[in-house]
């Protein structure tokens, strides 16, 4: 997977876990959003990728 692709299925990755958790991440600027919310996309997504890759590891 090159660097561009990649770069892009985070950021896809991104707004869905956004959406999920409620957050109003749009295109562009995001300065109006609290420090909480921003954390709780990039907690979220790291939970959901340490998941992934443990049922990955175990055969599923």
């Amino acid at each position: 997977m090159s660097n561009k692709s990649t770069k892009s299925a985070l950021n896809r990755f991104k707004y869905e876990v956004a959406s999920e958790l409620g957050v109003p991440l749009k295109d562009g600027y995001n300065g109006d959003l609290t420090s909480k919310q921003n954390g709780s996309v990039g907690g979220y997504m790291v939970k959901k990728m340490i998941e992934a890759q443990e049922k990955q590891m175990a055969g599923k």
